[in-house]
């Protein structure tokens, strides 16, 4: 069995203890102006991040690409997401801000480069992995960061328990394209669930906010394409969707792979689409903890 498969079937158990860390110095307070910065897997938790933070009142929180941070807008504390706490982007921005405000870097190496660039650490080395592709750090630095929103992450790891045993329903020799789609907070769930699907089985895979996949992106649909969807589903989609030949998958469409009744939560789903890129692997004879032309972090010279 590849690393990735058990590291994404381990991600509840590390839901759990993220979820006891929810404590942790460095965390925002509530009202503080947050910026979250990240590269590739790690922005897109940002992204989610960000979205739930604002939405649920704690404060006005933006999400960055490390490299595309906006040098003098003024915050009250600026996060760093970083599995190994050796990307090059991660540490410049460190040292750039070195200073000038409070920074907390949250990684899964307690060894790492970043730890001493930054004024606080939360280190999830329970959620360290062995595989190249990002899957339970990622999650776990989202379980750890709503916990601390306080959401129930106890039922999120219940939904992820079935989500890792679930019968998948998505399967390659159906689906020659995939595209993820989003709602606030669920709009980085996607992007995530698409960049799982390009980087670990180099599959065609997108990622759009929902109520745009409308305005032009909608027009590569047909049959043998996949739509899937994260969350809330704005009103008439699927129909729309279906009628050019796309099948549209959702937890809720048509009594959907959980089964009718029951609305899981979005980060469950993350899970069974994770699965699907390392199907989409396989099938293909590819190696999904290895995935060509990708690395660990990007270190450059």
């Amino acid at each position: 069995m590849s690393h990735v498969k058990v590291e994404i079937a381990s991600q509840p158990d590390c839901w759990r203890l993220a979820a006891e860390m929810a404590g942790a110095a460095g965390l925002p307070e509530r009202g503080e102006r947050v910026a979250v910065a990240g590269c590739g897997t790690s922005w897109f938790i940002a992204q989610a991040y960000a979205n739930l933070r604002e939405r649920d009142g704690h404060g006005e929180t933006d999400a960055f690409q490390a490299s595309e941070f906006p040098a003098g807008r003024g915050y009250d504390r600026v996060i760093a997401i970083t599995r190994s706490g050796t990307t090059t982007e991660i540490l410049d921005l460190l040292t750039a801000l070195d200073g000038r405000v409070p920074t907390t870097v949250i990684t899964a190496d307690r060894d790492a480069p970043a730890l001493p660039l930054a004024g606080e650490s939360i280190v999830l080395d329970f959620a360290e992995e062995l595989s190249v592709v990002q899957t339970r750090f990622a999650t776990s630095t989202l379980a750890l960061l709503r916990a601390h929103l306080g959401h129930d992450i106890e039922a999120v790891a219940e939904d992820g328990d079935a989500a890792v045993r679930l019968p998948l329903p998505v399967h390659p020799a159906l689906a020659e394209q995939i595209t993820f789609l989003g709602r606030g907070w669920t709009v980085g769930l996607a992007q995530e669930a698409a960049l799982k699907c390009r980087e670990a089985a180099g599959w065609w895979a997108e990622a759009y906010p929902a109520m745009e996949y409308r305005h032009g992106p909608i027009a590569i649909a047909r049959a043998r394409r996949v739509v899937w969807a994260f969350g809330e589903v704005p009103d008439g989609l699927s129909a729309e969707v279906e009628a050019t030949g796309a099948t549209f998958v959702h937890s809720q469409h048509n009594g959907g792979y959980w089964g009718a009744g029951k609305d899981f939560d979005p980060m469950a789903d993350l899970v069974v689409a994770q699965r699907v890129a390392v199907l989409f692997a396989t099938s293909q004879g590819l190696d999904p903890d290895h995935p060509r032309g990708v690395t660990r972090s990007v270190v450059l010279p």
